[in-house]
């Protein structure tokens, strides 16, 4: 049963995090109706998202090789300038992350260890509905043509990157939704995007491991399965799922899984 829960767990993660709808937060939501206790959920969900980290380090392997000869060369001066920028975007919006992401982490999991499984899941629906009110502000924006970061969005995009470690918060949809709003083209805003939760998936991952002092409600095994499964299927479909994500409005399916989530939340907290 816990290997088909992995496998589960690990094509949600794997579909999901491509889309401006919180893979965290629906992942969670999962894990909890499979009898998960909130706080191990939350946890588990941070850190399956391992696995489309690789499916994205992978995708985009020309953009990091970039990255990475370019960081010998970069200067404070010239740190926005040429192929520079995309190493000081990622730096400083990761560290923006950390900055307010760690703090509401912690509050998170000392919330969802409160919690009942079904207020647990009513909390992710309302976020949820969060991540669909800003999409769809995101999208009556006029559209720009900016491709490459500067410092304020760096901070901005960081930022927003942060807020999303609540689950039912899109992190995709949160960053991307903020560079939209800086009037930055959709494919470059997807890019920035995922390249930008990388460095941020691994740091949450490793924040997990701490805080639970090892894998969180889950054997090895199961861990392995769930990672490996994610990581093929976030390959898979990242292409596919980037190009559906430019042309359906997501806000809608924000709403909706929000909607469900709050009535289902109610449902099992009347039942329990």
């Amino acid at each position: 049963m816990d290997l088909l829960v992995a496998v589960l767990a690990g094509i949600v993660q794997g579909v999901v995090e491509w889309l401006p709808v919180s893979s965290q937060g629906n992942l969670a939501l999962f894990l909890t109706f499979v009898g998960t206790e909130p706080e191990a959920a939350l946890q588990l969900a941070l850190f399956l998202q391992v696995g489309t980290t690789l499916s994205a380090a992978t995708y985009y392997r020309g953009e990091i090789l970039t990255a990475l000869r370019a960081t010998p060369g970069w200067r404070p001066a010239g740190a926005y300038d040429g192929d520079a920028a995309l190493v000081s975007y990622l730096v400083l919006a990761s560290a923006m992350t950390g900055l307010v992401g760690i703090p509401l982490y912690v509050f998170a999991v000392d919330l969802a260890s409160r919690l009942t499984g079904g207020v647990f899941i009513a909390v992710i629906g309302v976020l949820l509905l969060v991540t669909g009110v800003l999409t769809y502000a995101s999208e009556s924006v006029s559209m720009g043509g900016r491709h490459d970061p500067t410092l304020v969005d760096s901070l901005l995009v960081g930022a927003a990157q942060g807020l999303a470690i609540l689950p039912g918060i899109s992190r995709s949809g949160m960053t991307a939704s903020t560079l939209l709003f800086r009037s930055y083209d959709p494919p470059s805003a997807f890019r920035l995007s995922f390249l930008l939760s990388i460095p941020a998936s691994l740091g949450a991952a490793v924040l997990t491991l701490l805080d639970a002092g090892g894998l969180p409600g889950i054997d090895p095994t199961a861990a392995a399965v769930a990672l490996g499964v994610s990581a093929v299927v976030g390959y898979a479909t990242i292409d596919a799922l980037m190009r559906i994500v430019e042309r359906v409005p997501f806000w809608a399916v924000c709403f909706a899984l929000g909607g469900i989530a709050i009535v289902g939340g109610g449902v099992v907290s009347v039942v329990v």
